[in-house]
Order: structure tokens, then sequence, then C-alpha cells
């Protein structure tokens, strides 16, 4: 006798046929999505480009730009304890962060190694918003034991945008958000939209003038289409993931499991990073009391035992080094070139890298890059020589200005 499968069943069994997740701003994202190239962030559909990704990366520079945000995962901790938690866990003196204020920090397992870094929101004296590339639920809450805190992943719930470039104030200011003129460099504040309010903080990925924005996820077309409609005459466009992924190597920022592999994801032990390999030792506060790593980070300090060194490179030509192998002398392979791009805003052939120790740190010299360049259906070898400089590789005043200028 045959039997008719029950529909949980069917579910069930085409479970493949499920399509990557939209974000609340999918339908507007779709619309404009000429290119169709899609990739895979943390479970949802992004765009890589929408319609151009060189006049995409310009939008950032010259005009202003829209990206969806939404995807980033993002955690709320709130509670009486939220403020000793979080100085707990992560690297920078949480203490020192007053509310209406955002800073860039990162945490580590107990051996001193980074899990990732992110964006610390303080939205009040006891409630946060901690936003993160990978997902650390399981491991926030184990940490949260013994503190009076409250740890939440409210990524479906809140939608996200970042807005960049230089017309990027006047896009808010003329969208009717009295006062955003008032948000210096790393400040955010509430503003009222279509019955709720919307988070602004003046922060973002492109080292531009630029800010992102969080609302509940049901304010998230109507948000988009103020701000489209806004930012109409100062030429505002939606951009994917490559144009911005070039303003922020531009910008000298890194990214996780890209310019680093986190704790979590590292399958070799030689590929961990604690936070001065990677640039990020700047964070640790030496007055702060004990954290997630800290004994271990402290320790190799003192006996010198740091082995990796991340580090911005010029490089001769115009060729992107992306993925190249650094050696010294063009004989002693010394790092991996992670992030590579012919500048145009700096005119350089930019890069960032990783370095072992002493190469990038004291050895700064006779530095040459292994680049695979085709031409002709034909591989050629190019061996370029690279010199050690500093990042951001370039530095736009209009990010901090204050208040921002009106482009």
């Amino acid at each position: 006798m045959n039997q008719q499968p029950s529909s949980a069943r069917i579910e069930a069994q085409s479970h493949f046929r499920t399509l990557r997740l939209g974000t609340p701003f999918q339908p507007r994202i779709d619309a404009l999505a000429k290119t169709q190239d899609w990739y895979n962030w943390a479970g949802y559909r992004a765009p890589h480009s929408l319609w151009d990704e060189e006049l995409e990366y310009f939008a950032i520079r010259s005009q202003s730009a829209l990206f969806d945000i939404s995807p980033m995962t993002k955690y709320r901790v709130e509670g009486p304890d939220a403020e000793a938690f979080l100085d707990r866990v992560t690297l920078r003196a949480v203490t020192r962060l007053k509310p209406g204020r955002v800073h860039y920090t990162a945490w580590c397992n107990d051996d001193g190694f980074v899990l990732d870094d992110g964006t610390l929101f303080r939205l009040s004296p006891m409630r946060f918003r901690l936003c993160s590339q990978e997902r650390h639920l399981p491991w926030l809450l184990d940490s949260a034991i013994g503190f009076d805190v409250t740890v939440e992943e409210e990524t479906e719930a809140v939608a996200g945008l970042a807005l960049q470039g230089p017309t990027s104030f006047a896009v808010l200011r003329d969208a009717g958000f009295a006062d955003v003129e008032k948000l210096k460099a790393f400040d955010l504040a509430e503003f009222p939209h279509d019955g709720e309010t919307v988070t602004i903080s003046r922060t973002g990925f492109t080292g531009d003038l630029g800010y992102e924005l969080f609302m509940p996820v049901d304010k998230a077309l109507s948000l988009w289409d103020r701000l489209m409609a806004a930012g109409e005459l100062r030429g505002i466009r939606a951009i994917g993931y490559t144009a911005l992924n070039r303003a922020r190597i531009e910008a000298g920022l890194i990214v996780a499991n890209a310019d680093f592999t986190t704790a979590e994801h590292a399958i070799r032990a030689d590929r961990l990073r604690m936070p001065d390999e990677i640039g990020l030792g700047f964070m640790i506060d030496l007055e702060k009391a004990h954290f997630n790593g800290g004994r271990a980070i402290f320790e190799a300090r003192a006996k010198r035992t740091l082995r990796h060194v991340l580090v911005g490179l010029e490089i001769e030509g115009n060729i992107p080094a992306e993925h190249a192998i650094v050696y010294h002398r063009k004989s002693q392979e010394v790092g991996l070139v992670s992030a590579a791009m012919w500048s145009p805003m700096a005119k350089r052939n930019i890069a960032i890298a990783s370095l072992a120790r002493p190469h990038g740190d004291t050895v700064v010299d006779d530095l040459w890059v292994e680049i695979y360049a085709m031409r002709e259906l034909q591989y050629q070898k190019l061996m370029k020589r690279a010199k050690v400089v500093p990042r951001p590789f370039i530095k736009l005043d209009r990010r901090t200005a204050n208040p921002p200028a009106d482009f």
C-alpha cells in the first residue's frame, strides 16, 4: 500500500533546496542586483557587487554608498555586571567606554590567541551591543557565569546599514535626522524613525566619513527608502562587498579569517595569532584588571616569543600582489600577503601582509613579493620589491572633521 509522505517529511527531505537567507533589505537589494554576483555571509545571500564593482568603490570615495551589514553577528549584553563582564573578556578597557560611544576591540582565549575582533557599542550604562565576524554565543555564555548579566544574540532582530562616503552626513541631514552633525567619530545616538528609533553611530569600515545605522527589522525598508530618497541629489548608491573591501584595505583595516585566522578556526598551531602579531597590541591597557588571555600575552611580551608581525607594504609596479609570498633577499620565504590592491586614492600598489619576525619588525630591507601575472594565457613570474610602510595607506581628514563637511 502506497502512503503519501507527510508534509513534515517532505520539508525535511527538501532542506537542500533552501536558499541562503535574505536580509530585511533583500527586496531592495535584489531589485538593484544587475550583476547577480552573490556570496555566503554567515548564511545570508550577500552581494559581491550590484552593478559595477569599480564604480561602487568610487561611490564610497566620491559620493555616498549604502551597504547592508545585517548579517554581521550582533549580541545584546545587559545587566548590572555588563561592564565588568565585557571588561573581563575583551581587550580594551570597557570602564573607559562612556554611554553613547563605540570602540573597536578584540577578544582572546585563555592562551592569548585572538578569537575575533569587532565593535562594542555602549548604548546605556548597563546595555551594550557587541558586533563580530564570527558567532561566539556559547563562549560568551560560559564566560558570563558568575556575572549578573544577560547575553542574547540579536542578529535576526536588528537590521543594519553602513552609509559611507563624503556626502553621507548630508544624506542623513537631508533625511531629517536632526542634530546628526553633533556626532563625532565613534559617537552614537538614537533618532526617531517611523514610530520607532534608529541607532546611528559615526563608525564604518572604509576610513572615510561614514555612519552605521541599526533598527528593528520591520523598519528596515522604510529606512532604506528614506535614505535613498534623501540621497538622490547627493549621488547615493547601493554597493556590494568587493567595493567595501577595497576601501578597507586603503584604510589598513583587517578582516578575521582573511588577514588572520581566528583561534576557533585554526587547525594548525602555527596559524594562531596573539593581538601583538596582528597589529592589535594597542588595545591592551596595562592598567586594566585581569582579562581573558592577558597572562599569556604579557608572558609572550616579556619572553619575546611573539613570532609574527602584520605590516603594510608598498610594492613596485601596479599589479596587485594578493596572496603573494614575501621573500627576504629573493631567497628566504618570510611571509604572505593577505590583501592587496592598486589604490586609486593613494596612487600606490599596497598590501597587508603577515611576516615572520624579525622580518617586518627590525629587518625591513630587501623584501620582495612573488607575483604571477596572467599575460596572454600564460602566467609570468614577477619579483617585485616591497617596503614596509605605515597603515592606514590613506588618511582622510573628512573622516574625523567636526562638524562633518557638507559635500
